[in-house]
């Protein structure tokens, strides 16, 4: 979880390749308009989100009555989006890849291909409910390479 930018996709992709389970990128969940809302720079909306929620609770809902592994890139802005999240699956655990918003705003300036407008950084920022001690997951230092924050996911 984090804002876009902080490396969610990167770190990952190379966790589920330990875990050796499937890679859900979260981005590819939201409708034609939420993405074209945020390429035009606009913030999405609680409402915008729902329907993207209920896709990604879907997808984790499926894979725990399969009995399989799944990691999910997903923004999990606010406490409720994780709460909704995980009712799909109480061991669903988080790894919030936070950072300085400048380390950001450089990540996403530097993205080729990417719909999403450095922007609207401020905007997530702002909406962003970091992971608090009662929730079941961790807080990493983007600042590192991503394969020591896979190693720390691992290890906790």
């Amino acid at each position: 979880m984090g804002v876009s930018g902080c490396g969610k996709s990167s770190v990952g992709l190379q966790l589920a390749g330990a875990l050796q389970v499937p890679f859900l990128e979260g981005d590819a969940y939201h409708s034609y308009a939420n993405v074209a809302k945020m390429t035009a720079g606009v913030p999405l909306t609680d409402a915008d989100r729902a329907d993207w929620l209920q896709a990604l609770h879907t997808e984790i809902r499926d894979a725990r009555l399969k009995h399989s592994g799944l990691v999910l890139s997903c923004s999990s802005l606010k406490r409720s989006y994780r709460d909704l999240l995980r009712s799909a699956d109480p061991e669903l655990r988080f790894a919030h890849l936070a950072g300085p918003r400048e380390l950001i705003a450089a990540r996403m300036q530097s993205r080729k291909d990417h719909y999403m407008p450095t922007a609207l950084l401020d905007s997530q920022l702002a909406t962003l409910e970091p992971l608090q001690e009662d929730e079941a997951g961790i807080v990493l230092d983007i600042a590192q390479e991503p394969e020591a924050l896979v190693r720390q996911i691992l290890h906790t």
